[in-house]
């Protein structure tokens, strides 16, 4: 495994002795609590779209054009959000006192729900929302101070075509792959 990769897991297992609250369809809970069906269609298909976001001393970064640009994604997939605008809002600001967080990453996800097996969206009728508030760890400042070596990859991104890079789309397997 490479160095970088190993000190992720690190802080990942760190940040896994602090609890966690999860925004879940309408309410907080514990990580622990936080499920997902196996039979959600973000899960099997990828079928879903999500936001990152940045706050700073407790002020979320363009909050409202960052929601726009996911009902944006939404309408893009005919994925029916059933909050408004400011309930995603709200429910992200709901999400990161919850976690007692000044600076951090909030992951917004929205799935197109539970459905049987099988691609037909209109067999999902219940979106699902969660939201993570996460502290955030940067670059070592060595980093910043030398830099670092950088790769490229043959891993080529799929042509606008197939989806709009303007769609945040769970299906990042392309990007996982470089």
């Amino acid at each position: 495994m490479p160095e970088s990769g190993r000190q992720d897991a690190q802080s990942i297992n760190k940040s896994k002795t602090m609890s966690r609250n999860i925004w879940l369809d309408g309410k907080i809970v514990d990580e622990s609590d936080a499920k997902i069906s196996v039979f959600d269609h973000g899960l099997l298909y990828g079928d879903g779209i999500f936001e990152g976001i940045r706050f700073y001393n407790g002020r979320v970064f363009r909050l409202t054009e960052h929601i726009e640009r996911l009902y944006l994604s939404a309408k893009a997939l005919l994925l029916k959000m059933p909050w408004t605008l400011e309930e995603v809002c709200e429910a992200t600001l709901q999400t990161i006192r919850a976690n007692n967080l000044n600076d951090g990453y909030i992951r917004l996800v929205v799935t197109r729900g539970i459905g049987d097996l099988g691609l037909n969206p209109y067999l999902c009728p219940n979106p699902s929302m969660f939201i993570i508030a996460s502290g955030i760890t940067l670059y070592p400042a060595e980093l910043y101070e030398n830099g670092l070596e950088v790769v490229t990859c043959s891993t080529r991104r799929p042509t606008p075509a197939s989806l709009s890079p303007q769609v945040k789309s769970l299906n990042y397997l392309n990007n996982v792959m470089a």
